[in-house]
């Protein structure tokens, strides 16, 4: 991957719809290589998706963060397969020291927030829990509308 390919993915993470001619544009190429350049990203899984950003503060869902300490005996590894089967899961992150995860949920409200955690805890692979309520948030290269 040269400097041309991190420029179109820096174009590409501000503006998943940035049209090829653009990019063609800022980078000083033509857009059939521009296009065979993203090919190739793509293929290569450097690429691995193009997705839509919302304001779920604005849509009216509930955004959180869970650590999360495993039981001594529960493998971190053990926790993607957990919540394969939690649609609300959004990420989850494995770390260093305690707590041992830490989870993204997106949820309709604190009702709903509960019933996840609280049918999460009810497993027996997790020791203990803390869950934070995103109240705002800021993203590297994302303008506000």
């Amino acid at each position: 991957m040269d400097a041309i390919d991190q420029q179109i993915l820096e174009l590409l993470r501000h503006d998943a719809r940035i049209s090829v001619r653009e990019i063609a544009k800022r980078v000083g190429l033509s857009p059939a290589p521009v296009s065979r350049r993203i090919d190739k990203l793509e293929k290569s899984g450097v690429i691995r998706g193009y997705v839509t950003l919302i304001d779920e503060g604005r849509s009216g869902a509930l955004e959180a963060f869970t650590e999360v300490r495993l039981n001594g005996s529960t493998e971190t590894s053990e926790l993607g397969a957990l919540l394969e089967n939690v649609p609300e899961a959004q990420q989850y992150f494995t770390i260093a020291g305690d707590p041992d995860a830490l989870i993204h949920f997106r949820v309709k409200d604190v009702n709903d927030l509960q019933r996840v955690v609280n049918d999460m805890r009810r497993t027996g692979k997790i020791a203990g829990s803390k869950t934070l309520i995103v109240m705002a948030s800021w993203q590297r290269g994302r303008q506000e509308p």
